[in-house]
C-alpha cells in the first residue's frame, strides 16, 4: 500500500533527510587512506545520535551497523569492519539512514579515496547523472516505470549495466515502503505517481555485467564479475510543482 505524506510529515522527513545527509557528508569527508570503515560507521552513528534522531539502519533485520559502507566491487550492505581499511583509488560507496520523530531520511553516495583511475571517474560521474535523471522524471502523473526508464538509457548508453535484484523504495514511517522504484523499466508502466508520495531513488550501476551475488554474511552483494559498483540516492517528495528533494543540505 502506498502511503501520501500531509505536509506536516513532509517537514518532518525534509529534517530527518537533513540529519541523514549531513552524516552522509561527514562521512565522505572521512573517506582516506588508511581510514578503516569501521571508524566511518561510528562518526556517522555518534553524529545521528547527537542530532536527536537513531540510524535506521542499525539491528534493522539483523543488520550489526549504522551505514553501509561498500568498496569497489561491493555493490551495497558491505558491513563496516575494522578489517575493511581504505586504498588510495578504491572508491566507497556509503548508505545513511536517519529516524527522527517517527519518520526516515535515506540517501547514499559514492566518494573516491584519493586519486581514482579515469575508468572510477566516469563510472561515478554516470551513476550519479543517471540519479538526477531519475529524479527529473518523478512528477505528478507519470509513472515509475519513466523514472527507472530514464536511469537505464542513460547509463546503457555508456555500456553500464543496472542491478535489477535491488531497487529504490517508497519511505515514511519505515524505511521500505511501496512501490518499488526499480533502476529500469518501460515509460507509462507501473505505479502511478501522485503528489504526497516519498520515494528513494537509487541508482545503483556496474561498469561491467549488472549480475550479482550476496556473499556468505547474509547482506554484502558483489558484481559477479569483479566490476567496480557506484551507488547514489536521495530521498524525494512528489509534490504539485515537482520534485523535491528532501536529502539536500539547508
Amino acid at each position: 500500500m502506498i502511503v501520501l505524506k500531509t505536509s506536516r510529515e513532509l517537514g518532518v522527513m525534509r529534517k530527518a533527510g537533513i540529519i541523514s545527509q549531513k552524516a552522509l557528508r561527514l562521512a565522505g569527508e572521512a573517506v582516506e587512506p588508511g581510514v578503516s570503515a569501521w571508524e566511518v560507521d561510528k562518526l556517522v552513528r555518534q553524529y545521528i545520535e547527537s542530532e536527536g534522531a537513531a540510524p535506521s539502519f542499525l539491528g534493522y533485520d539483523g543488520y550489526p551497523a549504522s551505514a553501509c559502507i561498500s568498496v569497489n566491487q561491493v555493490v551495497i550492505h558491505g558491513i563496516p569492519k575494522k578489517s575493511v581499511i581504505f586504498k588510495k583509488g578504491d572508491i566507497v560507496s556509503i548508505d545513511v539512514g536517519a529516524y527522527y520523530e517517527g519518520f526516515h531520511g535515506d540517501n547514499a553516495w559514492t566518494f573516491p579515496c584519493g586519486e581514482i583511475s579515469d575508468e572510477a571517474k566516469a563510472l561515478l560521474d554516470a551513476a550519479e547523472r543517471s540519479l538526477f535523471l531519475g529524479i527529473e522524471q518523478a512528477r505528478p502523473g507519470n509513472r515509475v516505470g519513466d523514472i527507472g526508464r530514464a536511469v537505464q538509457e542513460y547509463v546503457e548508453a555508456r555500456s553500464y549495466s543496472v542491478v535489477r535484484e535491488f531497487t529504490g523504495h517508497g519511505v515514511g514511517a519505515e524505511m521500505h515502503e511501496d512501490p518499488s522504484v526499480p533502476n529500469y523499466g518501460t515509460p507509462g508502466r507501473g505505479a502511478r505517481l501522485t503528489a504526497g508520495m516519498v520515494i528513494a531513488i537509487e541508482p545503483m550501476i556496474n561498469q561491467g555485467r549488472r549480475e550479482i551475488e550476496v556473499k556468505p554474511d547474509g547482506w554484502t552483494v558483489v558484481t559477479r564479475d569483479g566490476s567496480l559498483s557506484a551507488h547514489f540516492e536521495h530521498t524525494v517528495a512528489i509534490t504539485p510543482g515537482g520534485p523535491v528533494i528532501l536529502t539536500l543540505p539547508d
